[in-house]
């Protein structure tokens, strides 16, 4: 059984803000699925499906950002799950809006939900997969900014990205991270068309000398 937990604050009045991108793929998940039972349990939202032969519980934690490894602890434990069957979705500001990232483990990063999930857990050895929502603007904190709606520019960019993840998640549930890392992340792709970029040139180079 896998968990796939979205981080976000309940409530209506944060339902379109930035820090909640995490319950934004988990709602766009469940409604590709089919999965409609969600229940409250252990401080969160959760509901039970399956993606092919692999049990996955969605969760959104109900206890607001900075405490959400208050709800994903206990689930794990009640579950008896390991942290490599944990998926974490949030939102993070060192990634322009509407770029991705996918991690196999690793520190908080400044993110708070984070932070606590990784207190309740004590292990550093779960998924996160990351979805940009950019720095704040000049003169805005940063509770202002992850508490604001995105603008209309990059509304479309966060609807991308959540259809780009989807089976990117599907990928991590069913075959494991590392896979998902190679084919999902995005930074092999700008890798190789810097490449495709410098052959061209060098191309084009050759053929204004012969000219």
């Amino acid at each position: 059984m896998k968990i796939i937990a979205g981080l976000g604050n309940p409530g209506s009045e944060y339902a379109a803000t930035k820090h909640n991108v995490g319950f934004m793929l988990v709602d766009a998940l469940a409604d590709k699925l089919g999965i409609d039972n969600w229940q409250d349990k252990f401080d969160a939202k959760v509901a039970q499906g399956f993606l092919g032969t692999e049990k996955i519980l969605l969760v959104k934690p109900l206890t607001y950002m900075n405490e959400s490894g208050r709800a994903i602890g206990p689930l794990m434990n009640f579950y008896k799950l390991e942290p490599e069957d944990l998926i974490v979705v949030h939102d993070d500001m060192d990634i322009p809006a509407g770029m991705v990232r996918i991690r196999k483990k690793g520190s908080a990063g400044g993110h708070n939900g984070i932070k606590s999930v990784l207190a309740h857990l004590g292990d550093e050895h779960f998924a996160r997969v990351r979805i940009g929502i950019g720095r704040p603007l000049p003169g805005w904190t940063v509770v202002n900014h992850v508490l604001a709606p995105f603008t209309d520019e990059d509304k479309p960019k966060i609807r991308e990205a959540i259809d780009y993840l989807l089976p990117a998640v599907e990928c991590i549930v069913k075959d494991d991270v590392d896979m998902a890392m190679n084919k999902y992340n995005p930074k092999k792709q700008k890798k190789k068309k810097a490449v495709e970029a410098v052959a061209e040139t060098q191309e084009g180079g050759t053929e204004n000398a012969a000219e």
